[in-house]
């Protein structure tokens, strides 16, 4: 009796591996780290059809790691719970360091991260209040405007080559984007360099930020400030 029951917490426990095991999935709840979404938005971003879309949610929630709810004729989702970005943030991290060729593809992806120099969670955290330090948040506005890192200044990815003269000179610029598998931060930062600025990309992005249990702010709190437009260089 008591092995039927020990083959019974076993095969619940398959269930959340099963769920796991289709990279459409792990993409699905990657985005959903992001916050709710419809499914339509889900399958454009995702590059899935929303029949696909559609197929692999209701597997995320048969295995309780999304909820979902109806308005209108939509449906959105949304994790589960923040354990279901621990979750994914301890597969990650396991994945990486046991799987050679996940390195060699986030290599092919990203780009060689030590020539980067990405900044942990808890060096930005220090850096902050630092006058000498500028945080950038290189998301969509409306990313921003749902959440940010106390502080970050709003310049989407696609508007840096437009507005990159007016990036104070004097400061060292940090830049986050969406979460640890997110080009726009990598490439924001190649591109800033470009331009004679010092800058490093946020290692793992706003993602790994909310994992560790730091705060976000939206765009009607106090620092709301920082969205309307850049600082001016204090060397000019």
């Amino acid at each position: 009796m008591s092995d039927f029951i020990e083959i019974e917490v076993y095969t619940q426990l398959a269930r959340i591996g099963k769920a796991l095991a289709n990279p459409v999935r792990l993409r699905l709840l990657d985005l959903l780290e992001r916050g709710e979404s419809d499914v339509d938005s889900l399958a454009e971003t995702a590059g899935v059809s929303l029949k696909n879309t559609s197929a692999q949610l209701r597997q995320l929630r048969e295995a309780n790691l999304v909820r979902s709810r109806r308005q209108g004729t939509h449906i959105y989702y949304s994790l589960a719970g923040p354990e279901v970005s621990q979750l994914l943030g301890s597969l990650q991290s396991c994945a990486e360091d046991r799987l050679a060729d996940l390195r060699l593809a986030i290599g092919d992806l990203l780009g060689d991260p030590e020539s980067l120099r990405p900044v942990t969670v808890e060096e930005l955290q220090s850096h902050l209040d630092d006058p000498e330090v500028m945080v950038l948040d290189v998301r969509p506005a409306r990313d921003y405007a749902q959440g940010h890192v106390p502080g970050a200044v709003s310049l989407p990815a696609e508007e840096i080559s437009e507005k990159v003269g007016e990036l104070p000179q004097d400061v060292e610029i940090i830049a986050y984007c969406h979460g640890p598998y997110c080009v726009l931060s990598p490439d924001a930062v190649r591109s800033l360099r470009r331009s004679g600025l010092s800058a490093r990309p946020l290692d793992g992005g706003i993602t790994r930020w909310q994992r560790a249990g730091k705060p976000l702010v939206t765009d009607g709190e106090a620092d709301a400030d920082h969205s309307a437009g850049l600082p001016p260089s204090r060397s000019a």
